[in-house]
Order: C-alpha cells, then sequence, then structure tokens
C-alpha cells in the first residue's frame, strides 16, 4: 500500500503550522523548507477508512492559508500514492483544482455514475495556466510548456510515486528545487 495523505506547501517567516489556517491539522511533519520561505509539511491519512495516528480530521483551508500568509498555497492529496488531487490559491488568482496521474484518477473516480476526470479537475493546459498565474503571484517566472508536461505525466516503473510528480510540479513552479 503506497501513500494516502497531504502535502501542504506555503510560503511564510513563520511555521506553516503556527498560523490559524492550518490550526486544526494535528500530526503535521516538516518535509522541506526553500528560500523565500516555502515549506513543505506532510500529514499522512492512511487509505480511506483506515484508522493513523494522525487521525482523519480536516488539514486545513488552503483559502484561508493564501489570505493568511499573503502568498500563494497548495494543498497535494495524495491517494495511495497512485494519483494526487492539487488545489491552489493565490489571493488574488484564487483557487483552483487540478489533478496528477489522471488515468489512475479515472481509476478511482469509475464509480459507475458516469463521472469523469475531466467532471472534477482542469484540463493540463487550462491548470498550467492557472499554474503560471500562481506562480507569478509567487514572484515566480514559469515555463506552461514544462507545467502541461507534469499536469500530463503518469508514474511509471522508474518512477511509480505519484508524490513524486507533485514535488517535480513544486520544482517547476519555482517553490522547491528537487
Amino acid at each position: 500500500m503506497g501513500y494516502w495523505g497531504y502535502y501542504v506547501v506555503g510560503r511564510s517567516e513563520r511555521r506553516l503550522v503556527e498560523l490559524g489556517a492550518l490550526g486544526g491539522a494535528a500530526g503535521m511533519t516538516l518535509c522541506v523548507t526553500a528560500d523565500g520561505g516555502w515549506q513543505v509539511w506532510a500529514r499522512p491519512t492512511g487509505a480511506p477508512g483506515a484508522e493513523t495516528a494522525a487521525g482523519t480530521g480536516d488539514v486545513g483551508n488552503m483559502n484561508t492559508l493564501a489570505r493568511e500568509t499573503g502568498a500563494p498555497a497548495l494543498f497535494g492529496y495524495v491517494m495511495d500514492s497512485e494519483c494526487v488531487v492539487v488545489e491552489a490559491a493565490g489571493p488574488e488568482s484564487g483557487a483552483w483544482t487540478a489533478c496528477l496521474a489522471r488515468r489512475a484518477m479515472a481509476r478511482y473516480l469509475g464509480d459507475g455514475e458516469g463521472h469523469a476526470v475531466e467532471d472534477y479537475f482542469l484540463e493540463p493546459r487550462d491548470a498550467a495556466e492557472r499554474a503560471v498565474a500562481w506562480a507569478a503571484e509567487a514572484g515566480r517566472a514559469v515555463v506552461e510548456r514544462s507545467l502541461v508536461d507534469v499536469f500530463t505525466s503518469e508514474p511509471g516503473p522508474a518512477d511509480p510515486l505519484a508524490e513524486n510528480i507533485l514535488f517535480r510540479l513544486l520544482d517547476r513552479l519555482g517553490v522547491v528545487p528537487l
């Protein structure tokens, strides 16, 4: 079984877990910091229905985190290391939702009710366009094409973990270098 849980990304001079936006999120662990105050925190949730030490409660609100820090924020929810729900927000540019590893996400959504990935998440080109605006709000200039490549990537035999695609996205956004 792979990783189930959140990665919370934001920029602040304070530790993100000390902020009101993440006040109710127990069990957060600092993964990495980067120049400019960027931080990535992890909070495992375990598979749906499974209990973990961190519990399954709320991780916080990325819109509130973006407003509170005055900088863009991003949440990545990893599902069994197979796919990632990406929720991002900027204080000015607003919120958007995309996914990484679309084929695996389609399997998770295959509930027989006719829902498709496109019903829930931006298309890769649209997600890349929103990500460019997100990065610009963070003071970063990024290449849209490189983001489209990330939003269309799939885990493979050489690199089977969807969370690695998330970290590639963070690298391309200029937030956390690989």
